[in-house]
């Protein structure tokens, strides 16, 4: 074994769950509640503070108020996404989106509650709470759990698949370097959608600073993609309307004080192009193209106490914007806001793009689940959403599990130990000769000479090493940006440029094969890499196949500027032979239901 590498470590459970977030611990609590199962969570990072909980959030945007119904919430998202959606998937999540609130609430959040005890609204579908340590109890109440097993810092690259049925997962601890090969009855993957596609708003040292978590990097879209799983929906990519630099979130603003989009003339456009998540961007663009920007937020003019309350939230969410306003002395009651959108993203939270999916959130892959971002159908999700579907993945499991008793072992057949040897032995390629042999000669070499020549060597291969995957990161930005609608291009796109865009995608592909990494960190930095380019072949894959403009922005193709009737179908896809086929399904109609079966 290579010895940066370290040992192998050969684990067999029940239920693998790969990613530590929001749906991934609610999968856990559901499981670990009601069954006797053995679980582990595989998370990359450490699940006190992973996923898009990490900073917490101030208010959960998914909520059925006392005078709302389960259906007014499924028209909502319907209407947003342009009829491009699960309706199946909509109504099953909303089911069970209070649920988890009280669930939460249970376990220790705050909920804000006026006089009477009732929450507090915010808008239609909101309530308001104090949720800088959402993460944190969600993950003292895994950690909590007797029959469950958290692996930090553990990177996920692969699948186990044969036949079409899931066997379990291999990756390796970015801190000790075991490698770890996981055999599992259920998979649940909990990984989340996709950033770092495109060229970011903010460039060079702030690259990082964007809507989405930077750290979620589409690596369970890959791992499905790679193994045939099938895909829906991946060009209807999020563009979020956020606050210009800090990239804050401009619904506070918008909801908590009435204030409209206006225009560099101080003219409110949105009647102009409408108020759904996709026109309040396109109509920020169109305004600034046409010459009449910037755009802003009309807050010129809020009371003192709505100033307050805004400075108050964004220390809660965005410390950024709040600063920002501090500094400049001047706050939102005295100047409007400035907006702009941000690159595209992949994520089934907000939109309906991820994984084909049954209603019990089960992939076409057998026993493959996926929940919360990387899951696709049920768009405007948000955080109840992502709980929901960990629940509903969870419940079928355990249904499964005490029907199906003990399943029979596969770790040591034939075909399983020649597919983990075949990703091992490429991992050791890809750390190159760069083990502790090599090292402690260089050290001894050091020691003996008086000098850190040796050292200096060392550290700067690593700088080397560093320097050409973050070259690569940014070529996959470049070529996405310009090619695939990225914000250069006002976020439209051509089927020239898509052609343009994957031929130079697999170059790049086969570029980064060639990487090899100095340090752990370096090999899951060239994961990273790796996921976003399969997920951005997939996405260029589907954006030539709508042939229509049905999401101004989200999905602008210049070749075909207007929305039509044809489209009103789902656009899928599934990776075979070094392909992707692209493919139509007609749409789950109101009130009817998709499985695997039918």
């Amino acid at each position: 074994m290579h010895r940066m590498l370290g040992k192998k470590e050969r684990l067999r459970t029940d239920i693998l769950i790969i990613g530590g977030g929001t749906a991934g611990c609610y999968a856990a609590l559901t499981i670990g509640k009601a069954s006797d199962a053995r679980i582990i969570v595989a998370e990359k990072a450490h699940i006190k503070r992973s996923g898009c909980l990490a900073a917490g959030v101030n208010a959960i945007n998914c909520y059925i108020l006392p005078n709302r119904t389960v259906q007014d919430y499924v028209d909502y998202a319907t209407k947003d996404a342009e009829g491009i959606v699960r309706d199946d998937l909509l109504r099953t999540m909303c089911e069970r989106v209070n649920g988890t609130v009280h669930e939460l609430e249970r376990l220790g959040l705050v909920i804000l509650k006026d006089g009477q005890g009732n929450y507090v609204a915010r808008g239609n579908r909101n309530i308001k709470i104090n949720g800088e340590n959402i993460k944190p109890i969600l993950a003292s109440a895994v950690e909590s759990l007797a029959n469950c097993q958290v692996i930090n810092q553990l990177v996920i690259t692969d699948y186990i698949v044969k036949n079409n049925r899931i066997y379990g997962a291999i990756g390796f601890h970015k801190e000790t370097g075991t490698i770890y090969e996981i055999e599992a009855t259920y998979v649940i993957c909990a990984t989340g959608g996709a950033s770092g596609i495109y060229k970011p708003n903010n460039p060079g040292f702030s690259r990082h600073k964007m809507w989405y978590s930077p750290f979620n990097t589409g690596a369970g879209y890959a791992m499905g993609i790679l193994q045939g799983a099938e895909m829906t929906t991946l060009e209807m990519r999020f563009i979020a309307l956020r606050c210009k630099d800090t990239i804050a979130p401009t619904g506070t603003i918008a909801q908590g004080v009435g204030a409209k989009q206006i225009n560099g003339l101080g003219k409110d456009y949105e009647s102009v192009y409408g108020i759904t998540t996709s026109q309040r961007v396109y109509g920020t663009v169109q305004e600034q193209v046409e010459g009449r920007g910037p755009c802003y937020l009309g807050t010129k003019g809020i009371s003192p106490d709505q100033e307050q309350d805004l400075l108050k939230a964004y220390l809660n969410m965005a410390p950024s914007q709040t600063l920002r306003w501090v500094e400049r002395g001047q706050g939102p009651a005295t100047e409007n806001v400035e907006i702009e959108g941000t690159e595209p993203y992949i994520v089934g939270g907000h939109t309906a793009s991820g994984y084909w999916v049954d209603t019990h959130r089960e992939t076409t892959i057998t026993n493959l689940f996926a929940a919360g971002d990387v899951a696709g159908g049920a768009p405007q999700k948000y955080v109840t959403g992502a709980l929901a579907e960990g629940e509903i993945a969870g419940d079928e499991i355990v249904r499964r599990y005490k029907n199906q008793g003990e399943v029979s072992a596969v770790g040591n057949e034939p075909w399983y130990r020649e597919a983990i040897d075949a990703i091992v032995k490429r991992y050791v390629i890809q750390v190159g000769s760069n083990d502790d042999s090599t090292q402690t000669r260089s050290n001894d070499s050091a020691a003996q000479n008086g000098t850190n020549k040796n050292a200096e060597d060392i550290h700067a291969k690593s700088s080397y090493s560093l320097a050409c995957i973050e070259a690569q990161e940014q070529k996959l930005q470049d070529i996405m940006d310009a090619y695939a609608g990225g914000i250069s291009q006002a976020y439209k796109y051509t089927e020239e440029g898509l052609g343009v865009a994957k031929l130079k995608l697999q170059a790049l592909a086969k570029d980064v094969e060639q990487l090899q990494a100095t340090t752990l960190h370096e090999l899951s930095y060239i994961y990273e890499l790796r996921d976003r380019i399969v997920v951005a072949q997939a996405l260029v894959a589907h954006l030539g196949g709508r042939k229509e403009t049905r999401w101004h922005s989200f999905g602008e193709h210049g070749d075909y500027p207007n929305c039509s009737d044809e489209g009103l179908v789902y656009v899928n896809s599934v990776y075979t032979q070094g392909e992707f086929q692209v493919f139509q399904r007609p749409l789950v109609e109101k009130g009817d239901t998709y499985e695997h079966t039918n």
